[in-house]
């Protein structure tokens, strides 16, 4: 299995962080429970404490590509609509409003469907 950088697959998709396979598999592993959290209705109080008026924004029209989480990521979604599929899970629609976080060692899909942008913050 080699590296995922969903750059080569989606010309908008920031680039992925190397990350060996046996990491991956490690890590994967470690989280295979683990999943993706969706909270709507995040209120703009809520969004300025946790500062995500300050992240950097990300945006990508129609597509379909892998992703690779090596760290977790939470995203505040600005307009637009997705379909994210963690391997062997079952599809998450995340849309405008929605705040998302996605566990460090996940694979998934994401099916862009309505032109995205968003906010996130890997920690």
């Amino acid at each position: 299995m080699s590296t995922l950088s969903a750059h080569s697959v989606c010309p908008c998709a920031p680039r992925a962080r190397p990350v060996s396979r046996a990491a991956r598999l490690q890590v994967r592993a470690a989280v295979s429970t683990s999943k993706i959290v969706v909270k709507s209705n995040v209120s703009k109080e809520q969004l300025e404490e946790m500062g995500v008026p300050r992240w950097p924004t990300w945006g990508c029209g129609a597509s379909k590509f892998p992703w690779s989480y090596a760290e977790n990521e939470t995203c505040y979604v600005l307009q637009g609509r997705v379909l994210v599929t963690p391997d062997g899970g079952e599809a998450v629609e995340i849309k405008a409003g929605d705040m998302a976080t996605f566990p460090a060692g996940m694979s998934c899909t994401w099916d862009v469907k309505e032109a995205i942008n968003k906010h996130y913050n890997f920690h």
